[in-house]
């Protein structure tokens, strides 16, 4: 079935991808996948970083990083069977930019019922979907 699975996880908002998690892991317990979790933070302007107090991004990453490593060892899976990765940029970019590089033959998320901004400018779902070099399973949340 699926060898490499990607999770991608919002860090404001871990909790939003139970479902994706949970359906991951039992792919993962049924098929002896690997599921890499990937959390984006977005890039920020340079005029609105130079607002910013010294070290912030630096900062962010390591605390995204930590959030990831939280939603790693609550999956209750064997040593090496996860790992995760902290990016920049915009997350459908990054994300099908991950799921390439990693060799991932899944990319596994929840997504927000569509609203009516998504129709005229498109959710991150959406471009994934279209753009990613393996399969895409997109869970509705409610």
């Amino acid at each position: 079935m699926f060898k490499k699975i990607l999770v991608p996880i919002d860090p404001g908002e871990p909790a939003f991808a139970a479902e994706a998690l949970d359906k991951a892991t039992r792919l993962s317990r049924d098929y002896g996948a690997k599921i890499h979790l990937l959390a984006v933070c977005p890039e920020v302007q340079s005029f609105v970083a130079s607002q910013l107090p010294e070290g912030w991004q630096k900062r962010e990453i390591s605390e995204t990083t930590a959030i990831l490593e939280k939603v790693a060892a609550d999956l209750d899976l064997p040593a090496g069977t996860i790992d995760c990765e902290v990016r920049l940029g915009s997350v459908y970019h990054e994300v099908i930019e991950e799921a390439q590089k990693s060799g991932c033959d899944l990319v596994l998320m929840t997504s927000h019922k569509p609203g009516l901004s998504t129709y005229f400018i498109g959710s991150n779902a959406a471009h994934i979907v279209r753009h990613a070099p393996c399969s895409v399973m997109v869970l509705r949340g409610s």
